[in-house]
C-alpha cells in the first residue's frame, strides 16, 4: 500500500501514516531578515523597496509597519498601512524596530 507513510514537511521525515502529528502546531518562531523574533504587537521596519500587488503602491525602504499580527505561516506577517487593506508582507523583507 502507498499509505503506510506520510511525508511530514515541518520535519522533512517520512513516518507511519497512523502517527499522530508532531506537537509544533502551536505557533511557528517567525524570524526577522536579521534573525530577531517576532511577536505580535511588533513595530517593523522595510529593509527593501516592495512593490504592493494591486495597490499601485510601492512600499519604501525604511518605511514603518505598526502592530504586526502573526499567522500561522513562519514566513508571513499580516499588518496594516494606510491605504492598503489586507497587507501580508514576507518576514525576510522586515527588521524589527
Amino acid at each position: 500500500m502507498t499509505d503506510d507513510y506520510v511525508y511530514d514537511e515541518a520535519t522533512g521525515e517520512w513516518g507511519p501514516a497512523g502517527a499522530a502529528a508532531p506537537a509544533g502546531d502551536e505557533a511557528a518562531v517567525v524570524r526577522d531578515s536579521v534573525g530577531n523574533v517576532l511577536a505580535d504587537g511588533d513595530q517593523v521596519t522595510l529593509i527593501k523597496d516592495l512593490t504592493v500587488k494591486g495597490a499601485g503602491q510601492t512600499l519604501k525602504r525604511g518605511t514603518l509597519i505598526k502592530s504586526i499580527r502573526l499567522t500561522g505561516d513562519a514566513q508571513e506577517i499580516d499588518c496594516r498601512y494606510e491605504g492598503i487593506k489586507g497587507l501580508v508582507l514576507r518576514a525576510e523583507f522586515v527588521r524589527k524596530r
